[in-house]
């Protein structure tokens, strides 16, 4: 866990000092930075790095990042005017056997890394700021949300936000017929959020 002080002027030395401090070790991937345009319109922050993103050393590769490439192209949002990253840095896991299982950052975790967070999206700069799923509301909104009573339009200290599903909930929905009603939910937000940071 750690905390941070300093004020960074560019992303390059903000990445430099996080990848100094988190260190990779036992449940811990290594350092995974934030991706995109320093001037992006859209900021989409998610819990943590997967088990791919961490393999990469890039943000929503895998499976959840796929989908949400093919939603965001459904919304006619480009991937390429969007800033990717994460609340926490770090792949957190349980090893069983040669998988290496998903685990959930801690509140603790979530509380300490905010500062960089908040430094990522100060020199962005972004014109809405999403969160997907309730980690990254956590680390946001500074308290806890509830994505499915909450979701829409949300502000984060001031800044236009908007709270939605993280895309992997999507892949957990074990129905296909509930799988397609809520990726159809999900690209209408991301419309939503594209009117927003684009208006007409």
């Amino acid at each position: 866990m750690t905390t941070m002080q300093q004020d960074f002027t560019s992303l390059d030395a903000l990445n430099e000092a996080m990848q100094r401090q988190l260190m990779p070790g036992p449940g811990l991937g290594r350092f995974v930075p934030g991706e995109g345009p320093a001037t992006a319109i859209f900021a989409f922050v998610g819990e943590a790095p997967g088990d791919a993103e961490d393999r990469a050393g890039r943000p929503f590769v895998g499976p959840a990042g796929r989908l949400l490439d093919r939603a965001l192209d459904a919304a006619d949002i480009d991937r390429g005017m969007s800033y990717m990253t994460n609340a926490v840095k770090q792949f957190h896991f349980v090893e069983r056997g040669k998988r290496r299982l998903h685990a959930k950052p801690g509140n603790a975790e979530v509380a300490a890394q905010r500062p960089w967070l908040w430094q990522e999206i100060d020199l962005v700069q972004p014109v809405v700021i999403v969160a997907l799923g309730a980690t990254a509301g956590l680390a946001l909104a500074e308290r806890p949300v509830g994505v499915m009573r909450e979701r829409g339009p949300m502000t984060f200290r001031n800044r236009r936000g908007y709270l939605t599903v993280h895309p992997s909930y999507l892949l957990r929905l074990p129905d296909p017929e509930a799988q397609r009603a809520a990726f159809g939910m999900f690209v209408d937000e991301l419309r939503q959020i594209r009117r927003i940071g684009l208006p007409l």
